[in-house]
């Protein structure tokens, strides 16, 4: 369940650009303003986050626009909470 997700969100740059997708999309350059890294570096976070689903990518002009995803974090977070309510259940 969500292998490549989680690997996504293990790296604290990715989690940092699911929290300015949060608010609105954004172009890659956009991106990149927060960030002092390379393109290529920039790049394969982009890549990576879209492979899991967080993201899509959408091709406007030669500008490509990245939006958060969140039906995938949705998922998780289902599943985080089936331990939740197992955990209820065991207490009673």
């Amino acid at each position: 369940m969500g292998g490549e997700a989680f690997k996504a969100l293990a790296d604290p740059t990715r989690r940092h650009i699911l929290e300015l997708l949060r608010t609105k999309d954004l172009a890659a350059g956009e991106i990149a303003e927060h960030f002092d890294m390379t393109k290529p570096s920039l790049s394969h976070h982009l890549n990576t986050l879209k492979t899991a689903g967080l993201v899509e990518a959408e091709r406007d002009g030669q500008n490509i626009i990245y939006s958060l995803n969140t039906s995938v974090l949705q998922d998780l977070m289902s599943w985080f909470y089936t331990f939740t309510d197992r955990s209820e259940d065991h207490e009673r």
